[in-house]
Parts: C-alpha cells; structure tokens; sequence
C-alpha cells in the first residue's frame, strides 16, 4: 500500500508542477502563461526534426525521360534541313530557269537557287535527238499544235530551241525532239517559266 500511495502522490505532484507551469488553476494567470506555454512547446517541436524531403529524386527521373524527346526533334530537324535541294546539287549548275538530263530523263525548275520541281521526262528519239546546249525561252502557247505533225497537240508549250519545247506528252516513248513532261508538270513548268529564262540541256 505504501508503494501505491508513493506513485499516486508523484503522479499528482505532477500534474501539479504542469499546472503552475502552463498557469492552469492560478486565478488571474492567464495573462502570465503565455510565455512559459510557449518555452514549454519549443524543445517539443524541436525533438521531431523534419525528415529530408524525398521529392528530389523526380527532377532525374524527368530529366532522362525528356532526353529522347529533344533528341527526336533534332533529328528531324537535320533530316528535313538536309533533304532540301539546292541549284548546286545539279548537273546544270544554274540558280534561275530549267535544267535538262537526257542520260537522267529528268528536269528540274529552279528559282532564287532553289528547286520547285523534279520530273521525269522523256526526250527525242534516234534521228531526232533532243540537241545539248543552253537555250532561252522564246515564246509560250498554253494550247499549241504542231504544223508539222498533222496538228498534234503540244498542250502547254515552253519553246527555247526552235521548235522543240517542253509539253504535255508520253513518258513511255520518246519524242520527236522535244521533252516530254506530265500534264501536271508540263503546267509548272509553262507558268513557272518566262520568255528569257535559261533552259540548259546536257546528255
């Protein structure tokens, strides 16, 4: 029994002390207890320190992750930049007008340097070879047909050497001497090209 009422009476000192510490019970002390209350739960704040933060693991997971994305942009960046065709690729080597290959079968149209248009092409045949050399544009006619072929239609006509022209025609047999272009192509080339311009035809 004595070992019980020793406990008893320590519990109760204190609660006690507590009660003089935080101002409880003191009649008239409640505008003295502010201060103690707050150096009593100082050193309880300060025994839990804050756990390190765990989130800065993120910023490197999301890092490698957009790596290859900026990657991917570069590379098609270059291939798109590298793909672009310039005058100096060609074997005419001109910067405005039309360059023709025979060994190709293939014109291009150039303007400020730059090619608008590649297309195949079919040229003269044995006896009536498309002649080599450079060449301006003479004269146009959107709807010509030939005197000399029983008025055969030339559609979109780009005469530059006598009467041998780029125009509409086949791309699967050869010509008379002028180059054949598809219908498509041969209106490119007809609103493309001007009275002037250089035509260079090599072999």
């Amino acid at each position: 029994m004595r070992a019980r009422t020793t406990i008893a009476g320590s519990a109760v000192a204190l609660f006690g002390a507590l009660g003089v510490t935080a101002g409880l019970g003191l009649p008239g002390g409640a505008a003295g207890s502010t201060a103690p209350v707050a150096v009593a739960l100082a050193p309880v704040a300060a025994v839990a320190p804050a756990r390190p933060a765990a989130p800065a693991v993120v910023p490197a997971t999301a890092a490698r992750t957009a790596t290859p994305a900026v990657a991917t942009a570069h590379v098609t960046t270059t291939g798109h930049t590298t793909a672009t065709t310039t005058a100096s690729d060609l074997p005419c080597g001109l910067t405005d007008g039309a360059c023709v290959s025979i060994s190709r079968k293939r014109a291009w149209l150039v303007r400020d340097g730059r090619v608008v248009l590649s297309a195949p092409i079919t040229t003269g045949r044995p006896g009536e070879r498309t002649s080599p050399g450079t060449f301006h544009v003479t004269w146009k006619d959107a709807d010509h047909r030939s005197s000399e072929f029983d008025d055969a239609p030339m559609p979109w006509s780009v005469f530059f050497d006598g009467g041998i022209a780029f125009h509409t025609g086949s791309l699967s047999r050869q010509s008379a001497g002028c180059v054949h272009l598809s219908d498509s192509a041969a209106r490119t080339f007809f609103r493309t090209l001007h009275v002037g311009d250089t035509v260079i035809v090599q072999r």
